[in-house]
Parts: C-alpha cells; sequence; structure tokens
C-alpha cells in the first residue's frame, strides 16, 4: 500500500495515478477482509477499486493524461491541508475515549445488537448483521444511489463525448 501511495505522488502521468489508485483500494479491501469487516471490504472493493476507477478512467478519455506543470508554489494548498487537518484533530478533543462503554452511542442500541445479532441474523460479525439484516433496506437505498449516481455519470460523459465527436466530423466535413 504505501509503495503505491509513494506512486502516486511521484507519477506525472494521470493513468498510472488512477490505476495505482485502483490498487489501493483493492489492497485496502484485502486488508478490511483480513480484519473480518467484510462489509466495509465489500464497499471498498465495489466504490473505491470498481466506480471510482472506472469513473476516473472515462474522465481520462476526454482530458490529457499528461499532469500540467505547477505554475505556483504550492505552499497554499499545503497550509489549506494542515490547516484543514489541525481544524479536524481539534474537533475530535471532546470526543470520549474510543472504545468507552458508557458513551451515548454505545448505550442506544449497541447492547441490543450485541446480545441479539448472532441468534437473530446467524453473522458471526455483528457490523454485517447489522448493516444486512437490521439495516438491509438503508443499504440497498444507498447501494442504489450510488450506482445510480455513477450511472448518470457515465450518461454524461458519453453525451459530451459524443457532442466532441459529431462537432469534429462536422468540421471535417466543412473544410
Amino acid at each position: 500500500m504505501v509503495a503505491a501511495v509513494i506512486g502516486v505522488i511521484r507519477s506525472r502521468n494521470l493513468f498510472v495515478v488512477v490505476m495505482l489508485g485502483g490498487i489501493y483500494s483493492f489492497l485496502m479491501a484485502t486488508v478490511m477482509v483480513a480484519l473480518d469487516a467484510v462489509d466495509v471490504a465489500m464497499t471498498e472493493a465495489a466504490v473505491g477499486a470498481g466506480m471510482s476507477t472506472v469513473l476516473l478512467l472515462a474522465v481520462l478519455g476526454l482530458v490529457k493524461t499528461r499532469e500540467a506543470p505547477l505554475r505556483h508554489s504550492p505552499f497554499i494548498p499545503l497550509l489549506v491541508c494542515f490547516l484543514t487537518g489541525a481544524a479536524l484533530i481539534y474537533g475530535t478533543l471532546s470526543l470520549p475515549p474510543f472504545g468507552r462503554q458508557d458513551t451515548p452511542t454505545n448505550q442506544h442500541v449497541a447492547p441490543y445488537y450485541i446480545k441479539n445479532s448472532v441468534k437473530e441474523t446467524g453473522s458471526p460479525n455483528i457490523v454485517t448483521a447489522v448493516l444486512a439484516s437490521y439495516r438491509g433496506y438503508d443499504t440497498l437505498g444507498e447501494t442504489t444511489v450510488i450506482f445510480t449516481g455513477g450511472i448518470g455519470v457515465l450518461i454524461l460523459l458519453s453525451t459530451s463525448r459524443r457532442r466532441r465527436l459529431k462537432q469534429s466530423s462536422d468540421e471535417d466535413s466543412s473544410t
């Protein structure tokens, strides 16, 4: 994974960047499988390694495949990144410690899921049981939204490409 990240940072070829990003997402999905978070792994594989890579490759069909050289110093973007990171870290300081049982999020429905999920769903993974059984319709709805958005982007990209091809053929026939 580290090699993929270093390759993304160092490469100026956008095709290589997209492919390394897809490889990174696939490797991340395998890590999630190893951690027994199969639901997260499936989402990462479908969205990260699958749809994102396909959509970015479709976009590369419309733009140049080489990154333009920097015209300015990267100081301002780096400053914005560091300030955003600092704000996010500051925002987490008031959160309760990770894993404590007396936090509000762990007192709502979590005890019910912990006690009954294996017995009611047959899944040893509580997260998978919650997403696939208790919140199955919600998960189906989220998947439908992501799929519909991806199809919409592909339609927009194909329409734009058809227009460009038609314009170039009209210009060729007029000359």
